[in-house]
């Protein structure tokens, strides 16, 4: 395992330099990362990273199989176009994480900001899939295309929502969770609830029991069949917009 520090190093620089490592030694420890962009950008798979530290905007951008692990929070843009692999956060993240997201999973321990999942899709096998432990911001799912959203709104406060307003504002394809089964959650009017299925059930055991042994936590108290699920009213709603032939 090599390690990399990131102290005082331009973000070209490291990324230059994990680039070059990778070419010998598929892990790498990077220490003291602050701020550096990009970070894991079209990393391909068998190649791990642990992060120490808040590594900046764009990680794991357009990422294509590699595993990231940090030990800190992330900034924005966390998973921008990744095509498959896994992002791992022991902390939260900024806004628009998972933005045009084709693939793979990000599993963050706490909060998650505005525009999460925005421009997420899928095709056939490949699913992309968000897993936060705490809440979101508003937007969520915004102009979602496919994959899945799950929060599991832990640790919020006595009467603090678990998203902001204006969830699945333009959405035409996937589906978000949300734990708990009440009806004031704020959707745009391109999204509706409806009924959880046994195989929602085992979808969401699948992941929770992932970020369960990933973040070691206790989640036993959780009851799968009270989550709320969301879905798009219409999956093809902007076809007035364009011209056909």
């Amino acid at each position: 395992m090599k390690t990399i520090d990131a102290l005082n190093v331009y973000y070209r620089d490291l990324n230059s330099s994990i680039d070059e490592v990778v070419k010998t030694d598929k892990t790498i420890n990077l220490k003291n990362v602050f701020g550096q962009r990009y970070i894991g950008r079209g990393l391909p798979e068998e190649v791990k990273l642990k992060i120490y530290g808040t590594p900046g905007n764009d990680m794991a951008a357009y990422m294509d199989g590699a595993e990231l692990e940090i030990f800190g929070n992330g900034q924005d843009a966390v998973g921008n176009t990744m095509n498959c692999g896994r992002v791992i956060v022991h902390g939260s993240c900024g806004d628009t994480l998972g933005y045009a997201m084709r693939g793979g999973e990000i599993y963050v321990e706490g909060d998650v900001g505005y525009r999460v999942g925005i421009h997420m899709k899928e095709y056939k096998e490949m699913k992309p899939i968000i897993v936060a432990g705490g809440k979101a911001g508003e937007f969520l799912g915004e102009y979602m295309a496919g994959g899945a959203i799950i929060l599991l709104g832990l640790n919020l406060s006595k009467g603090e929502n678990i998203t902001g307003r204006f969830c699945g504002t333009g959405m035409h394809g996937g589906v978000i969770y949300l734990n708990g089964n009440e009806d004031k959650y704020k959707f745009g009017k391109e999204a509706v609830k409806v009924d959880i299925t046994n195989e929602d059930i085992l979808f969401l055991k699948k992941h929770i029991d992932f970020y369960e042994k990933t973040f070691q936590k206790d989640l036993n108290h959780l009851k799968l069949e009270s989550f709320s699920k969301y879905a798009a009213v219409n999956k093809n709603p902007y076809s007035n917009m364009y011209c056909t032939y």
